[in-house]
């Protein structure tokens, strides 16, 4: 967590996807303090709060993975021209649904166009009195839950006369996002990137056989050097990619790693496991939305952060798998519970997954609350864990700089 002058400011982020379920950019969530005083924070603070933190103090490449951040703003920070201090090819000036169209906020708008900034109407619905921002905009958000598709249609054609895109918000289905594809949005905000396209008990493909069962290998409690080095060296794409990430610029090593055997004794067998996972659930989603990836590693360092919390101790790789794991039903468009039994998971990981109780699993419910902003969740189960809740965003930051290293390592 972010602190401003004493202010607990809530971060994380959602992706937007373009029509090819590539990450287009991604929204800050912020718009309240994750304290237990939330109605404390006005929208102005919580927005200047992140907006120097995250450009002034942690740097936004660290959250944004150097794409676009569509960023909030309220009628008094439009009138005080804040977004103009900040790069426009760094934000989205996102203006809320609650803003009225007064002349200072069109004439700001209006200086913010005209300087090169992109300028997005959330959770719009069409009024006449919004035409001045209308023509000024270059994103219409339009929410899926708000409006019904006979309403959407109907704004669509009303703004047809207009040059701009439009993104839907709150797609959770896949249903949606084809239903939102063909009324001509081009982009798309939600979780129906991580939920199974098609659920269906059946067999995996072959080739992901494959992997599945390389992937039980590596996380027995017995595997060895010995044994990681046979299984990665007879993977060429694995050994490749194991040296690659090895003498990345991330080690700063002074000699150069030239074979498997060095790189597992220099990572450690731990983590050579995490590694060859990480690579595998990769691999896995190789016709997956590339955040599909992210979201598992996100999950699974975030996890993995909070075992420290517990008492007594829990086993912080098994909260890694819990959290990398949550997402196989995605990535596999399988039931979990087919997904797990062909897996060496321990019982508790196991009801975590499927049965989504036991002691593991109040720490994904965790997890999956910030990253979805369900405050409420978040602060009874922080409760319930005794953990700070000031605590979760310096934790998700460093789950987000993995998730974008491993990701970033992998080949086009």
């Amino acid at each position: 967590m972010w602190r401003e002058q004493g202010v607990d400011v809530y971060i994380a982020r959602q992706p937007i996807f373009t029509r090819h379920k590539k990450v287009y950019g991604y929204e800050l969530l912020f718009r309240e303090s994750m304290g237990e005083k939330l109605g404390q924070v006005t929208g102005e603070r919580a927005t200047t709060s992140v907006l120097s933190s995250v450009f002034l103090t942690e740097g936004i490449e660290k959250i944004s993975d150097n794409k676009p951040c569509f960023i909030n703003f309220t009628q008094w920070l439009l009138g005080q021209n804040i977004a103009d201090v900040f790069p426009k090819n760094k934000i989205v000036v996102e203006i809320l649904e609650d803003v009225n169209p007064t002349d200072k906020v069109v004439q700001a708008c209006r200086s913010l166009s005209e300087k090169g900034y992109l300028i997005a109407l959330d959770d719009f619905v069409y009024e006449k009195k919004l035409t001045p921002l209308i023509e000024l905009a270059d994103i219409i958000k339009v929410d899926f839950r708000l409006s019904s598709i006979a309403e959407i249609e109907r704004m669509l054609y009303q703004l047809s006369r207009y040059s701009l895109k439009f993104l839907a918000e709150k797609i959770e289905t896949h249903a949606e996002f084809e239903k939102a594809m063909k009324l001509g949005f081009s982009y798309f905000q939600g979780y129906f990137f991580c939920k199974p396209q098609t659920l269906r008990i059946r067999e995996v493909a072959s080739v992901k056989v494959n992997m599945i069962n390389l992937l039980a290998e590596v996380n027995r409690r017995t595997t060895t050097v010995e044994r990681l080095d046979a299984i990665i060296s007879r993977d060429l794409g694995l050994s490749y990619k194991l040296l690659r990430y090895i003498n990345s610029a991330y080690y700063y090593l002074l000699h150069e790693v030239t074979s498997v055997r060095q790189a597992i004794i220099y990572l450690g067998v731990k983590e050579m496991r995490r590694f060859v996972t990480l690579v595998i659930i990769s691999e896995l989603a190789s016709e997956k939305p590339e955040e599909l990836v992210r979201l598992s590693i996100i999950r699974g360092r975030f996890c993995e952060l909070l075992a420290q919390y517990a008492t007594p101790q829990l086993d912080e790789a098994e909260l890694f798998l819990v959290g990398l794991f949550s997402l196989l039903d995605a990535l596999l468009d399988t039931s979990m519970k087919e997904i797990v039994e062909s897996l060496p998971l321990s019982r508790e990981v196991c009801q975590a997954l499927v049965e989504r109780r036991g002691t593991l699993f109040p720490y994904l419910r965790l997890v999956t609350a910030y990253e979805q902003q369900q405050r409420a969740i978040c602060l009874k189960t922080c409760r319930e864990l005794d953990i700070p809740p000031a605590d979760l965003a310096g934790h998700y930051l460093k789950a987000v700089e993995l998730a974008d290293r491993v990701v970033g390592n992998r080949p086009t």
